[in-house]
């Protein structure tokens, strides 16, 4: 009546590999690091102690599993004790979650990068991807870190600011207090070392230390004993405090209490519609055939500035920069199109008014200066009212990053009594306007219109994949470093996916 049962009996086969189907997602993961050279983990450990599990078989073990959406080490670990893909690729050993996360986090920091370069040959040689398109684009993911333990860059120098005034004031009611117009401390009296220059910690320590040494002659000085106290209890901890905030920060607005190396962003998962601001990072990623060819982290939540040291990455690890850039606005800054240039990379990038040039209203507009014309001979404009602008002088602005913008001034004499005056402009950066027409021509060009369209279905949709079709939409490991590592593991992932899912389309095969 019922097909024999029973849990006592040993059953053949015993191999783990008869039970995995032939076209399984496990088995390109396994082919793909078995291609690994060896001695590309040898860095990772420097030898001595115990045997260590196989770099290659941990390789492939969090490789597969975020692919299958699993990203905490426990998980992992609990996988590999119950679930036959992962016993595979383990070789039946059991590594505990220590273990996994110790490799992934911290023996790896200086292998994954290479890791990740030798498979992108693998698929570069099976044709999978050319390098010749860098589709590249910018997400925020969520930190793992408090949402409210934040630190403003503008607070803490307020802060600082109220303390010195307190430090100043402190140093005035000595000097009112004891009586005297002058009291010397190595040739300065308080109030020239709180008033000639903002104090930082160090020599607010030296001054304390010299008013302690003060007030064991005289025990008895209550105002300079009150003042000790609070010198040394109150004042000189916060200013300790305040001047690591702004280490911390750097060039940055904020950063939060428990991932230091996290910004406060606006994130597009803002399902209160509050705008809220979230400890995150920008993720930058370039792809091609929606292959990530390079990965980078930043702390900046605007893509613009993010674009050179981005392709820095890239360079590193394709060994070369790519032929040609494809962007969105977001990274159309003269900066940007002029390090393009200097790296002599094709850009097909668009910039910020770029669909609105097309406008009826924007064609109309006459403070618009791509709608006057420009005589580069004589370097002069004719505005719309038909008066001709001459130069007049020019400015430098210095950009944060050092990159200098030059905008040159022109005025004509018959501008009174203009009623279009208020809205002209008559500054403006050639170099600006140059670099805009180049990336126009291409743009409208019947290949760069076909590559910003393209541009809409590669990194978008590899987003799409590892923010919703994988789940991944916070940070489990905190830092940048740590970070960055879990970017390149979610990448190698993701590359393996997608080789699996096109390997499997060219043979008609359906992907188990």
């Amino acid at each position: 009546m019922y097909i024999q049962y029973t849990m006592d009996q040993l059953c053949l086969p015993m191999d783990l590999e008869e039970d995995i189907p032939e076209n399984h997602l496990v088995r390109v993961v396994n082919a793909a690091v078995n291609r690994l050279d060896d001695a590309i983990f040898d860095a990772a450990y420097p030898g001595g102690g115990r045997d260590s599990y196989h770099p290659k078989m941990l390789t492939k073990v969090i490789i597969y599993a975020y692919t299958q959406r699993i990203y905490s080490s426990r998980q992992i670990a609990k996988a590999i004790r119950e679930h036959i893909p992962f016993m595979w690729l383990a070789g039946r050993q059991r590594p505990d979650f220590r273990t996994l996360n110790r490799f992934r986090s911290e023996r790896m920091k200086d292998v994954l990068e290479t890791v990740f370069s030798a498979v992108l040959q693998f698929l570069a040689d099976e044709k999978y991807i050319s390098l010749e398109h860098y589709f590249v684009d910018g997400t925020k993911i969520e930190a793992n870190a408090n949402r409210y333990t934040f630190v403003w860059g503008k607070a803490v120098s307020k802060h600082k600011t109220k303390l010195q005034e307190k430090v100043h004031a402190l140093f005035s009611t000595i000097e009112a207090a004891e009586h005297q117009e002058e009291r010397e401390h190595h040739g300065k009296d308080l109030t020239e070392l709180g008033e000639a220059f903002e104090l930082d910690s160090s020599k607010l320590e030296q001054v304390t230390q010299q008013l302690e040494a003060q007030l064991l002659k005289h025990p008895k000085d209550t105002p300079l004993k009150k003042a000790v106290r609070k010198l040394r209890k109150d004042l000189l901890p916060r200013l300790v405090k305040y001047e690591h905030y702004q280490k911390l920060l750097g060039n940055r607005n904020s950063f939060s209490k428990t991932d230091t190396d996290a910004t406060f962003m606006r994130m597009k998962e803002d399902h209160m519609r509050n705008g809220q601001l979230k400890p995150g990072y920008n993720v930058q990623i370039g792809t091609e055939n929606q292959f990530i060819l390079a990965y980078s982290v930043h702390q900046r939540p605007t893509d613009t500035r993010c674009l050179e040291p981005h392709l820095e990455i890239a360079r590193r690890i394709l060994g070369q920069h790519p032929q040609t850039i494809i962007a969105d606005a977001g990274y159309g800054s003269e900066e940007n199109y002029a390090y393009l240039e200097k790296e002599e990379i094709t850009a097909v990038v668009k910039y910020g008014s770029y669909h609105k040039e097309k406008s009826k209203a924007w064609k109309a507009d006459v403070s618009k200066i791509e709608n006057w014309t420009y005589n580069a001979a004589e370097d002069n404009w004719t505005c719309p009212a038909a008066q001709t602008l001459h130069f007049h002088r020019e400015s430098k602005e210095t950009l944060e990053s050092g990159y200098e913008i030059r905008r040159r001034h022109y005025r004509s004499q018959s501008c009174e009594g203009c009623p279009l005056k208020d809205r002209c402009t008559v500054a403006v950066s050639l170099e600006r306007l140059r670099y805009q027409s180049q990336a126009r021509e291409r743009l409208r060009s019947e290949e760069g219109y076909a590559l910003a369209v393209r541009r809409m279905i590669e990194p978008e949709s590899v987003f799409g994949q590892l923010k919703n079709n994988r789940g991944f939409r916070r940070f489990l490991l905190r830092g940048m470093k740590k970070v960055t590592l879990e970017v390149g593991w979610l990448s190698l992932a993701h590359n393996m996916l997608k080789q699996a899912g096109v390997e499997q389309k060219r043979k008609g095969a359906i992907l188990q």
